[in-house]
């Protein structure tokens, strides 16, 4: 009777234990963009600034160790911002805003609308690649529109060759030669 009544109690105090000490789980952040539709002309690049944050709930560190992206061809885009600028970690309650990538538009890429995700990859240790956290992005490819000063440059140039070409045919006018 007392072995069963000991068994018992150190069955209960086990349960008890693994029902009361939960793992601690780092690996959760928050991810957001600052501005996650922006518009460009064929052969512009657009800088995509986000603010990743550690809750305060976590109860250890989580650590940035990879990204993973797509988008929609023939767009590309350069993380070195991730990984030159952002950190490595962050502790429970840190956060941190900065140049997280950017995103090229090649000069023959048509007008439209592109879309892509970006992740932050890691976890609880500097050696895991869980999905941290995943922004969604949109790009609009526009059409190529001349600037204002083109047009001015242009159509100076155009009535100051007017203004000759009449100038010099009075002049030739008025000397006889025409």
């Amino acid at each position: 009777m007392i072995k069963k009544a000991a068994l018992s109690l150190s069955m209960f105090v086990l349960a008890a234990t693994l029902l009361l000490s939960r793992p601690v789980l780092a690996d959760t952040i928050n991810l957001s963009l600052s501005n996650p539709v922006q518009s460009g002309a064929p052969g512009s690049t657009l800088s995509f600034t986000a603010t990743v944050s550690a809750p305060v709930t976590n109860g250890a560190t989580v650590y940035l160790n990879g990204d993973s992206f797509n988008l929609d061809s023939p767009l590309t885009l350069n993380d070195d911002g991730f990984f030159l600028g952002f950190p490595l970690s962050l502790d429970a309650g840190d956060s941190f805003t900065g140049l997280l990538f950017t995103v090229t538009i090649p000069s023959d890429a048509a007008a439209g609308l592109y879309n892509g995700a970006f992740e932050i990859m890691g976890g609880a240790d500097d050696g895991a690649g869980d999905t941290l956290g995943t922004v969604a992005f949109q790009v609009k490819a526009q059409s190529p529109v001349p600037e204002p000063v083109s047009f001015l440059l242009l159509s100076t140039g155009l009535a100051g060759g007017l203004a000759f070409a009449v100038y010099g045919r009075r002049n030739l006018a008025l000397k006889g030669m025409v």
